[in-house]
């Protein structure tokens, strides 16, 4: 977090019209002060500002926008496509119309060639003072900048801005979209507030958007970037998860897979507040080992939630039926949701955003990750992928929740590279391999590390049959079924210990 020096008297707060923005501000604006939304074109910067007006309607408060930009066609049709109605929002414009001037209509029509940046200015000053609104928005200063011709004038004009609404009741709202050749820091100087709007393209997916709060005089504010989406409602910003504000007690007692021979192999089970990593090759039954923990606990009527980065609910349901597990029951009577992710779409912020409702809201007691390679790729960076984890980690052992996170590494058989190296960060890492017995396929799996107390050393084999998952004894007669190069130590053939019970 960043912070300055508290004013002596403590402002009051006014909303920004987007629950996102007021908490990482926790809170919102101080009010009576003058703020600066940047950003090129297209980030967001009208449809945030609209909200911040509306939010004053409701509140019962006048709004003024100020358009020197826009029509006040093209901002109704924003509202209109939002679902909002501008009702309420007073709306100024020093723009050229659409269609001929009407001689009789009052001068409020703006052209940089035709009118003097002071009588803008002057415009500004009259209109302000008739509608005496709470909340302004200025719409854009690269208009301004345009008519000062110069950056000693343009500062002046900005001050002069400044220094009237300094002695009104009103929170103003600039906006910039950095139309200059180069970034106007000595705005940053003059504004109270800075908050800047980015909009990324990526290789390949959907663009992606984010916001940092550059400065904030007075104000406590979580740094860094937060995502967000613009979608029908306005802008929903996903606040940068701080897994240091978030606490709350639980007991850590055992979290059961609903397989008796499963949990003896862990030592009695996995605990609350802790996560587990699965890993292995892809077929292996990594998903159905997750899907079994996910339907125990709603067989006991605690809420899970499975989000898939790789497999849709059809395969997911498909694999369960096989398995003997029902799990549609179990989601229709809303104990476990399944929520399939599409990480060319998603970003981590809002992904983050969603796994905190479903702790939060629909008070989930088992999160399923299936796979960290699909949300590997939702991130253009790996090392920013092990940062969030590490903080959704945190989050979710502080929520006293059990996390299981499913890994693929890359191969089948012999040596198996993974792509990603995140068991540091897991409290309890279970390896699944395959290996080959006299011409055919088998699996084995074993507890490998578990922080939160003792487990069984074994390599046992296990099977995907119609009754769930079965464990057979410890692997005694081989040697070398993780390296990738198994071998019998026995004299005899190796028997089928699984069919032979």
């Amino acid at each position: 977090m960043s912070t300055e020096d508290r004013e002596p008297n403590d402002l009051p707060r006014t909303s920004t019209g987007s629950d996102g923005l007021d908490d990482i501000l926790g809170g919102g604006f101080d009010a009576n002060r003058m703020y600066l939304y940047e950003g090129r074109p297209g980030t967001g910067k009208t449809t945030i500002a609209l909200q911040f007006l509306l939010k004053g309607v409701r509140d019962g408060e006048r709004g003024l926008y100020i358009s020197l930009s826009e029509t006040k066609r093209e901002l109704d049709v924003v509202a209109q496509r939002h679902g909002w109605s501008l009702e309420g929002v007073d709306i100024f414009e020093l723009v050229p119309p659409e269609t001929s001037l009407d001689p009789d209509r009052e001068l409020t029509v703006f052209h940089p060639a035709e009118m003097e940046l002071s009588e803008t200015t002057n415009l500004i000053f009259k209109e302000v003072e008739r509608v005496n609104p709470t909340r302004v928005v200025v719409d854009s200063l690269s208009e301004l900048r345009l008519l000062a011709q110069n950056s000693l004038r343009y500062r002046r004009q900005v001050l002069a801005l400044k220094h009237f609404f300094t002695h009104r009741n009103c929170t103003v709202v600039l906006l910039d979209d950095l139309s200059s050749s180069q970034d106007d820091l000595q705005l940053h100087s003059i504004a109270h507030g800075v908050v800047m709007l980015e909009q990324l393209a990526l290789e390949y997916g959907a663009e992606r958007r984010r916001l940092r709060v550059i400065k904030m005089r007075g104000i406590r504010f979580r740094g860094g970037f937060h995502d967000f989406t613009i979608e029908k409602g306005g802008v929903r910003i996903f606040p940068r998860l701080v897994a240091a504000e978030h606490h709350r007690p639980f007991f850590g007692e055992f979290t059961l897979s609903g397989n008796s021979e499963l949990d003896q192999l862990l030592g009695g089970g996995l605990e609350r507040g802790t996560n587990a990593l699965l890993i292995g090759a892809a077929g292996v039954g990594k998903s159905s080992l997750a899907l079994t923990y996910a339907i125990a606990a709603a067989k006991r009527g605690e809420h899970a939630v499975f989000f898939a980065f790789d497999e849709g609910r059809s395969t997911i349901e498909a694999r369960a039926k096989t398995l003997g597990l029902p799990l549609e029951r179990y989601i229709e009577s809303g104990n476990l949701r399944f929520q399939q992710i599409d990480p060319a779409e998603l970003s981590p912020g809002e992904f983050a955003a969603n796994v905190r409702k479903s702790v939060e809201s629909d008070n989930a007691r088992i999160i399923i990750i299936d796979s960290l390679n699909g949300y590997l790729k939702a991130m253009p960076d790996e090392r920013f992928l092990v940062l969030q984890m590490h903080e959704l980690l945190t989050y979710l052992a502080q929520q006293g929740v059990l996390t299981i996170l499913v890994l693929a590494q890359h191969g089948l058989v012999g040596p198996m590279d993974t792509p990603l190296d995140i068991s540091y960060l897991s409290d309890a890492v279970v390896m699944l391999r395959y290996f080959e017995v006299a011409g055919t396929v088998r699996r084995a799996l074993s507890v490998v590390k578990k922080r939160s107390g003792h487990h069984e050393h074994t390599i046992r084999e296990f099977r995907l049959t119609s009754a769930g998952i079965t464990l057979g004894p410890p692997l005694t007669e081989f040697s070398g079924i993780f390296s990738g190069n198994p071998r019998y130590l026995a004299r005899q053939r190796p028997k089928d210990r699984l069919n032979e019970r």
